[in-house]
């Protein structure tokens, strides 16, 4: 008891100062049962003495080396599907790198590889294209133009879709525009139709397409130049086939980059918030010393050209539907690290997916040593939902929501505190006024490392007395990270 009358005193101020923040101009928010992420700043009103933290992968070795004759050490454009209990994985082959990006000799080819557990890849022998005389091999698609070179699968989650098409895809460039690709096994593929379905892009970069329960959609996010700089430009369909005329996305206040891949999906705990694991391009921008240069033997003629003349590294954006993406951080998601190999052009590009690949763990992959003999895919790893998350250090802090309506009888809160540490809730009415009983004073400490910790008050959990009225959450934290919120029936 003492303990917890000493934490409630050390930031009683907090909230003590000023009048309650006012409801949001279009009133509540509604979350229904959601699950919300930290993300983005979509529900804080008010952060004190606590900050909004982006989170960094853990590496969790190599899924797979692009080290067969039909790909080669600018394979990429890497999409990871979670698919029931199997994990598919899509990639191009490319073994000649003398030739232009759309050039046919240069022999590009479709790549499958699968997984039981998301951790390590083998690669089927499915007997479907030939290569130096031989099937043995994991290709899916080749000799068919431009599609081979960025070919993007997504699997349709829409409900009704046809068992024929439950598996989509897109690729091609801007002479062809994006033709779309349909199969139900993931691995035999067949063109919709001749005509393309999206035109007007550069489409020079791998270009996605989800469907979204969000806004009843499918949404097409795809490669353009904008004052110079790689963009990232969206279109809508309700079919698949007819679609709205694009527009560029936008980014806040956030500094113009080089965004080469999006890589944007619908997070597969909250299908509402859009992810996007995008590769951060700095065109001229050397890192290695000629030193460096040397002894990686980059120049050497075995090694793709240019790799010492560019970096990159990997950032998040978020998106909740229509053409804004945030960029709530602007720091690097991942690094390149002290691989020197990896500080070089176009290594550290991500693959499209994040998948959960164990009870408390999601991961992503991300391209390594790009346009080099050691070229591999590393798999990375985050908590679930652990992708950014509000901090508090030793010293406690307080977050404020806006005002928000929910579903369900109890809250749960994906959270880790230190021994030392914890979390503290109260609900307050949309005014900012605490409501009897959900005070902080009756709210039961959370000291844990949980994924879906129910929150408790004296008289405990049941919250449905205040289901569809507008409140405001009010957490205090001490050394504690709580990644998201979810309320539930």
């Amino acid at each position: 008891m003492f303990r917890r009358r000493l934490f409630a005193a050390a930031v009683t101020v907090i909230l003590a100062s000023g009048v309650a923040p006012a409801f949001a101009a279009d009133g509540p928010i509604s979350i229904g049962t959601r699950r919300e992420l930290f993300v983005d700043r979509f529900l804080i009103e008010k952060l004190d003495s606590v900050s909004l933290q982006l989170q960094h992968p853990q590496p969790a070795g190599t899924a797979l080396k692009f080290d067969q004759p039909w790909e080669g050490q600018v394979s990429g454009y890497v999409t990871v599907i979670h698919d029931g209990d199997l994990y598919r994985m899509y990639y191009r082959g490319r073994p000649l790198t003398g030739y232009g990006d759309n050039d046919p000799r240069s022999q590009e080819v479709t790549c499958y590889a699968e997984s039981r557990d998301g951790i390590t890849f083998t690669r089927p022998k499915l007997g479907l294209i030939s290569f130096g005389g031989n099937k043995d091999n994991n290709a899916i698609l080749a000799d068919v133009g431009h599609v081979t070179h960025n070919f993007a699968p997504f699997l349709d989650s829409r409900p009704g879709v046809p068992a024929s098409e439950r598996f989509k895809a897109v690729g091609g460039s801007s002479e062809s525009g994006l033709i779309a690709y349909v199969s139900e096994d993931g691995i035999r593929f067949r063109k919709l139709q001749d005509k393309p379905i999206i035109t007007g892009g550069a489409f020079d970069s791998q270009n996605n397409v989800l469907w979204s329960d969000h806004e009843q959609c499918y949404v097409c996010f795809f490669r353009t130049f904008k004052n110079g700089v790689r963009w990232i430009t969206r279109t809508t369909s309700t079919d698949f086939l007819t679609w709205t005329p694009a527009v560029d996305m936008t980014f806040g206040d956030a500094p113009n980059e080089h965004l080469y891949t999006n890589q944007t999906v619908a997070y597969f705990r909250a299908p509402h918030i859009y992810i996007g694991t995008a590769a951060r391009f700095w065109p001229g921008r050397r890192s290695l010393s000629d030193e460096q240069v040397a002894a990686l033997q980059l120049d050497a003629p075995v090694n793709y050209g240019g790799l010492k003349l560019e970096s990159s590294d990997a950032v998040l954006l978020t998106s909740r539907g229509g053409n804004r993406y945030d960029r709530t951080f602007l720091e690097s998601l991942v690094r390149p690290g002290a691989d020197l190999k990896n500080w070089t052009a176009r290594s550290n590009y991500p693959a499209r997916g994040i998948v959960p690949t164990g009870p408390t763990e999601m991961s992503i992959y991300v391209q390594r040593h790009y346009g080099q003999p050691t070229h591999y895919l590393q798999r990375l790893t985050f908590r679930t939902d652990g992708l950014a998350a509000v901090h508090a250090g030793y010293q406690p802090g307080e977050l404020v929501t806006k005002p928000v309506t929910f579903e369900g009888r109890q809250l749960t809160l994906n959270m880790s505190s230190s021994a030392a540490g914890g979390v503290f809730v109260e609900i307050q009415d949309a005014a900012g006024r605490p409501i009897p009983g959900f005070t902080l004073a009756e709210c039961h400490e959370l000291n844990t490392d949980d994924l879906a910790r129910a929150v408790s008050w004296k008289n405990g959990s049941d919250v449905s007395t205040l289901a569809g009225k507008p409140i405001r959450l009010r957490f205090r934290l001490k050394d504690a990270d709580l990644f998201a919120l979810q309320f539930v029936k």
